[in-house]
Formats: C-alpha cells, structure tokens, sequence
C-alpha cells in the first residue's frame, strides 16, 4: 500500500511539474508575442544620407522620358511639386538655413518655358534656377501593370537622385548619388477591378516622391515599412 501511494505522489509531482514548465512556455510565448506585436507597430528613426542642404537653398527637378510621361501625363510636374515641398516643409520645422528656391509653381514655370533644360550641363541649371543645390530626379521607369497584361496592377517607378553643388569646385559632378525603387500594390493578383487607377497611380508616384525627399531629412519610418 505504501509503494502504490508513493507512486501516486510521484506522478503528481511529475503533473505538477509538467504544468509548471508549460504555463512557463506559455508565458514566454504571450510576452514574445506581445514584444513581436509592439515591434510590428513601432517607428524607428531614419537618418539623412545627404546633409548638405543646411544653411543652402535648393531646388528639386524631375526629368522624365517622352514616352514614360506620354504614359503618364503630369508625372514629372506631380513628382517635382511634391518632393520640393515635402523637403521645404521638413528643413522649415528644422529651422536649419535650408530654403527651397524658387516657388514650386515658379520653379514649375522656368522648366516650362526651358524644356531645354535636361540637355543643359548641371551647374548651368542650379545657375538658372539661381540655387546652391541642384537635386535632379531621372526618372527611368514608371509603369502601372506588367508590359504584357494590363488586367493586373503591378506598379513600379525607379530612378536615380542625383545632388549637385554650384557652389563647390565641381558643379557637372555629383556630390551624391542614389538610386530608388519602390513597388504597389503590396503582393500580386490585383485586378484593375479590385483597385481604381488614381488610387494605384496616385500612391505609386507618392511613394517614389517620398522615398527620394527623405535622402534630405532625418524622420521617422514603421518597423514594417511596405515600401
């Protein structure tokens, strides 16, 4: 009677025990699951690439090619808006000494009225447009579906950002250079009928515009950056 109570007690401790590290693992697996959630959820901070805007005015040109604009008319103008003001407002809460100059719209204007622009040496543009830094965006794909069926959204837009001082020894060269490729929808199989065109068009070209302003600016970007 004494050795089948012993045993008894054994297998309860042995219960006991067992439970014990389970409610361990699972406990480890509440907590990192919780910290894998708040990671997912977080920011972190992303710090310039190029930083020689600060005290300096600059002007932010998109070049284009016929054919790619001819796809998507407004692309270039759209493009320049935006990542010239995108910068002008980040350097303005900084406070820095950076100026965007001129005007988007005038700055829009002189590139209309000189579409000679693009053949145009580098450190003559920064000279006409009468800036320190010359931010030229050349735009050298940008396309909404695959080339070979256009039923299903598959948009990408890449480019090269290049930065040119006009005050330094070398105004033709680039001071920096970076090259940029960004994606939408996030996965595949997106028909044309589940996403409307200015929805996919519109956050396309705003995720390149976004992708090419933050080179000049620290900010914050989510842990789980779609693009």
């Amino acid at each position: 009677m004494r050795v089948i109570g012993l045993r008894r007690v054994m297998v309860g401790l042995g219960l006991i025990v067992g439970c014990v590290a389970l409610s361990g693992c699972a406990i480890g697996m509440i907590i990192g699951g919780m910290a894998e959630s708040a990671h997912r959820a977080g920011s972190h901070m992303v710090y310039a690439e190029y930083e020689g805007l600060k005290g300096k005015s600059f002007a932010v040109v998109v070049a284009v090619d016929r054919v790619i604009e001819g796809e998507s008319p407004g692309l270039s103008a759209r493009l320049t808006g935006r990542i010239n003001t995108l910068i002008a407002s980040a350097h303005a809460k900084m406070e820095d000494g950076a100026t965007a100059a001129p005007r988007v719209d005038r700055l829009l204007q002189v590139l209309y009225n000189n579409p000679s622009w693009v053949a145009m040496s580098r450190g003559e543009v920064a000279e006409m447009l009468g800036v320190d830094r010359l931010i030229v965006v050349d735009v050298a794909a940008y396309r909404l579906h695959d080339p070979c069926n256009s039923y299903i959204w598959s948009g990408v837009a890449a480019g090269t950002v290049s930065v040119y001082e006009s005050d330094g020894p070398l105004p033709d060269d680039a001071a920096f250079e970076k090259a940029i490729s960004v994606s939408y929808p996030d996965g595949t199989g997106y028909m044309v009928t589940d996403l409307p065109f200015d929805v996919v068009n519109t956050e396309l070209s705003n995720r390149f515009a976004n992708r090419v302003a933050w080179l000049f600016f620290d900010h914050e970007e989510p842990n789980e950056m779609k693009y």
